[in-house]
């Protein structure tokens, strides 16, 4: 009977664990999710809650995103960029190659007219997705599936060749950014599709 009462306790904490972590992983999918659809709003009440339970988060797909790059865009949509830039330079320093951080926190440096150094990270976050992406494609078992038409990619491109004012890179860096963290998603139901 003793051995019991020491096992039910034990059950519990372990099930309590384990439903916090997928909790944390719930939260983040339903901010990225608030996101995608337009309501950064919402996002925040997600994301906030996940990041201070686990602020080393990352989605659990190929590309792993922290929740305080996802966290910092939801600050930056609501005009919150004070913030966006504190949530976004952390999320550099728990990881330097989280593309959307650099991204993301360039976005917000150009808006807040920190233009030499929003510049130089916008870029940087675009050519590591960049990067990301070729590297990815290169697996020949599932790289097929990773912005097959290289819409992205051109995108980036482009928009790394022109000579765009900062309200311009702004823009183009905000819609790059959403249609990778898209592609994620996309990725997963494509391989569903096939499989």
């Amino acid at each position: 009977m003793r051995t019991i009462r020491f096992i039910v306790p034990s059950v519990f904490l372990v099930s309590l664990v384990i439903s916090g972590c997928s909790t944390v992983g719930g939260d983040v999918q339903a901010g990225r999710n608030a996101l995608q659809t337009g309501r950064p709003n919402d996002a925040l009440g997600y994301l906030a809650p996940a990041a201070e339970v686990d602020p080393n988060y990352k989605i659990p797909y190929r590309v792993q995103i922290g929740v305080s790059s996802y966290l910092g865009r939801a600050y930056l949509e609501t005009g919150k960029d004070t913030e966006a830039r504190r949530i976004l330079e952390r999320a550099i320093q728990l990881d330097n190659d989280d593309p959307l951080a650099h991204l993301y926190l360039g976005i917000v440096l150009l808006k807040t007219g920190e233009r030499e150094r929003g510049r130089k990270e916008t870029e940087a976050g675009l050519r590591s997705i960049n990067d990301t992406l070729d590297y990815i494609q290169e697996d020949l078992v599932s790289g097929f599936r990773w912005d097959p038409n290289m819409q992205i990619r051109n995108d980036i491109r482009r928009t790394l060749a022109a000579k765009l004012d900062d309200s311009q890179l702004i823009m183009a860096g905000e819609r790059i950014g959403a249609e990778f963290d898209e592609e994620i998603d996309k990725v997963s139901r494509r391989r569903d599709i096939r499989d």
